[in-house]
């Protein structure tokens, strides 16, 4: 593991960084909608987050194409996106307003149709859920041309922690980031041990393969900003396999 202090030297570059290059272009793209009028369908989904409403997320979500999710990467960063009026099928949109969404999902690729559809390789788009998508886009026209940026991501309460796995190998789900809103580097941390670096599992799960059962559990966060917290003493020595456990900090960036 990496010295804290180094660690935080990158966080301070990198918010440097940020502040001098402002927010991200706005790039073209493609948006579509599941879930029903209620979203209820876009619960659970590839970045684990399971019920999204419990992770910190609630209904303003989607699922990205291969070309966003970047592997599960993109899980949990936030995404501001636009209806594209200048563009064809630009005559569907509800002119003027932004939506802010979350990854929470991967948008497959289809190769039934040609180039795998319009989550193929090399397209950006977004399978929204339709209360999001509903504020940029007429429903009756199902797929709108958008224009999307990254933003900054901004959350209720602390980071949580989601405990999976066995006796010998524990899976993380880390959700509820703001700033940034995705990890790039995770450590666990047992009352009896040294830090433990985690690596990704899957979505954003990460795993340990160490036997961390009865003792007290900390976690160590670097967020894709660059920005590092230790989150002490998250979970309790009684802490149980499928409970959430929820901290006070969270990542401005």
């Amino acid at each position: 593991m990496a010295p804290r202090w180094l660690l935080g030297l990158w966080g301070v570059v990198a918010a440097a960084c940020a502040a001098a290059g402002g927010a991200s272009a706005w790039s073209p793209g493609t948006a579509t909608f599941y879930g029903g009028a209620d979203g209820s369908g876009t619960m659970g989904g590839a970045c684990g987050y399971g019920n999204l409403y419990n992770a910190g997320y609630g209904v303003n979500n989607a699922a990205l194409s291969t070309t966003l999710f970047n592997d599960g990467a993109s899980c949990g960063q936030c995404y501001a996106i636009t209806c594209d009026t200048s563009r064809s099928g630009g005559q569907y949109c509800r002119p003027g307003n932004t939506v802010t969404v979350t990854a929470t999902n991967l948008c497959p690729p289809n190769y039934a149709l040609p180039a795998g559809g319009w989550c193929g390789p090399g397209r950006p788009h977004f399978d929204m859920s339709q209360p999001a998508w509903a504020n940029i886009g007429v429903v009756q026209a199902g797929i709108i041309p958008v224009q999307y940026q990254q933003v900054k991501c901004s959350r209720s309460g602390g980071v949580r922690f989601g405990i999976a796995g066995s006796n010998y190998f524990l899976l993380v789900s880390v959700q509820n980031i703001g700033g940034s809103g995705s990890v790039g580097a995770a450590w666990v941390k047992g009352d009896k041990t040294g830090w433990i670096q985690m690596s990704r599992n899957w979505g954003a799960n990460w795993q340990a393969l160490a036997g961390l059962v009865g003792q007290g559990l900390s976690f160590a966060v670097t967020s894709t900003g660059g920005q590092y917290i230790q989150f002490l003493n998250a979970a309790p020595a009684w802490w149980q396999f499928g409970q959430t456990y929820t901290t006070y900090q969270n990542f401005y960036y």
